[in-house]
């Protein structure tokens, strides 16, 4: 099912009588269970198009619907949105953990009866339930994280937006927002992820869109594209340098052997060259592969 659509979006501010294009003609779409990163180097027009998508900027041209409804049009589109903003910007941090479940869960539409009971349970499965008399101003950037995530569901939605969930987060506490995006999306919520971290963007999307000057210039699916940048060379790494009759062989095939490495540059001499390696002990096998990173940098420097 289709969560959310967005069709040819179009942006323009007016600085100083001179029209400056924002976005131009943006368009994404995200099933229920999908995780998309939308990435793009600043500027480029990506927090223009997740405010039209949240409904606080009207387009000059295109339109939105998040699960059927108008977020410009019809209020009851913004029912079935939930957001967590970079530095925690969708919490009272003078406020309790319980506190906050119970306001934002009003603020939705929910009855406090209704909006505690769903804080119980978020809190319970966010592991938050011992902190829950605790001020946010209190926890740690983890804790804080987890309590943004737990506040973005409380009303239950079928898009979240995420927007660098963890950022400035330790390895243990990265780790445990990673399984909450995962669980989430396996619920069946679509999510729409930005992030200037690039691995985290590979190791959770299942889709990739990349934003250059207003404009998508790139939206596949993660494996896909990264395989599309990927090399074909093997690069095979042995426990000794070789020496003798395996060199001469190995480089009869057109193989470069540098100490302990040989790289084979056509994948259809990979099988002939462990042939001649044999029995030597290897320490292991690699191909060519780009990284989001790599992309994400070929794309955006692209005529900039």
């Amino acid at each position: 099912m289709q969560v959310l659509s967005a069709q040819h979006l179009k942006k323009v501010y007016r600085e100083k009588k001179v029209e400056v294009p924002a976005v131009r003609d943006v368009s994404l779409a995200l099933d229920a269970g999908e995780v998309v990163a939308f990435l793009g180097p600043n500027g480029a027009g990506k927090t223009t198009t997740i405010k039209m998508i949240a409904g606080l900027i009207l387009p000059d041209a295109g339109q939105v619907q998040i699960a059927g409804r108008d977020p410009h049009h019809d209020s009851r589109a913004l029912r079935s949105l939930g957001a967590v903003l970079e530095g925690n910007r969708n919490l009272y941090w003078r406020l309790t953990c319980e506190e906050n479940l119970e306001y934002f869960g009003v603020l939705r539409g929910l009855s406090r009866r209704v909006a505690h009971q769903r804080g119980a349970v978020l809190l319970e499965r966010f592991g938050l339930t011992e902190k829950r008399k605790t001020v946010v101003q209190s926890l740690s950037r983890g804790m804080q994280q987890k309590l943004a995530i737990a506040v973005s569901l409380i009303h239950n939605p079928q898009l979240l937006l995420l927007d660098e969930p963890t950022l400035g987060l330790d390895v243990e506490a990265t780790q445990a927002v990673k399984a909450l995006v995962r669980e989430i999306a396996a619920e069946g919520r679509a999510i729409l992820l930005t992030t200037h971290q690039l691995d985290i963007a590979e190791e959770l999307s299942d889709r990739v869109a990349i934003i250059r000057q207003g404009e998508i210039v790139a939206e596949q699916p993660t494996p896909e594209l990264i395989r599309q940048f990927s090399g074909t060379a093997y690069h095979i790494e042995l426990e000794s340098p070789l020496a003798g009759d395996r060199l001469q062989k190995l480089d009869t095939l057109g193989l470069l052997v540098q100490h302990r490495t040989v790289t084979v540059p056509d994948p259809s001499l990979l099988y002939p060259a462990l042939e001649i390696l044999k029995p030597l002990p290897l320490v292991g096998i690699t191909k060519d592969a780009a990284s989001l990173t790599d992309i994400f940098l070929k794309l955006t420097r692209t005529q900039q």
